[in-house]
């Protein structure tokens, strides 16, 4: 199967995203993983990514999609992807389609206000890299890793700000996604507020109807 995970940032796709490529047998791709990457070994793709996205800005889309169709001309995507963070705009999506045009598009819609608190309250370990969330899922001791005690990480986009940038971008070039492929016919909303478990129950018979079909 061919999947998108689709919603604004913090909306709870990449704590869904693991359960559901288990769920698929199928790789989860992240466009964001995939930038981050390069940026941390400062490529030039990486420092151009960084200034953008320190600015709560997108990649240009060229770019984009270069990565994105690399990956899934791997073997493993032979029998399908969950795609997490592409497309983001029309000219993407239409991109894809030309490539590895997806089976159904899955949207998590959430709250504004408590997506800005997922995104502020975001941590993650220098050391061993778990995440964490001073809000919803706290280390022990403030800023401190529970498993190998070295500080937490906030990445640099995670303030108010850049977040309600990043919101208001999506809602005029991302939001349209969910017309064009509602058009489609392939468009499935789920609400993504709750503790993760709460939404995988929203999604489960959706997930098992889904398995039949492709």
């Amino acid at each position: 199967m061919k999947m998108l995970l689709m919603g604004p940032p913090g909306a709870g796709k990449g704590t869904q995203a693991g359960i559901l490529s288990e769920e698929l047998n199928v790789p989860h791709i992240s466009t964001g993983e995939m930038l981050r990457e390069a940026i941390d070994q400062g490529t030039d793709l990486g420092k151009l990514a960084k200034s953008l996205i320190d600015d709560g800005n997108f990649v240009p889309d060229d770019v984009i999609i270069g990565i994105v169709r690399e990956r899934l001309e791997k073997a493993d995507c032979s029998e399908g992807y969950l795609l997490d963070g592409f497309p983001r705009t029309i000219p993407q999506a239409e991109a894809l389609d030309n490539f590895a045009a997806p089976d159904v598009c899955l949207a998590l819609e959430s709250d504004e206000e408590l997506i800005v608190k997922r995104l502020v309250g975001r941590r993650n370990c220098i050391g061993c890299h778990l995440d964490y969330n001073v809000a919803f899922h706290p280390p022990r001791v403030a800023e401190t890793c529970d498993e190998c005690g070295k500080p937490l990480n906030r990445r640099a986009d995670d303030n108010e700000e850049a977040i309600r940038t990043r919101l208001a971008v999506y809602e005029t070039q991302t939001r349209p996604l969910l017309d064009y492929y509602g058009q489609k016919g392939n468009l499935v909303m789920i609400d993504g507020s709750g503790r993760p478990a709460k939404v995988m129950t929203r999604l489960r018979p959706i997930l098992d109807e889904l398995k039949k079909k492709f």
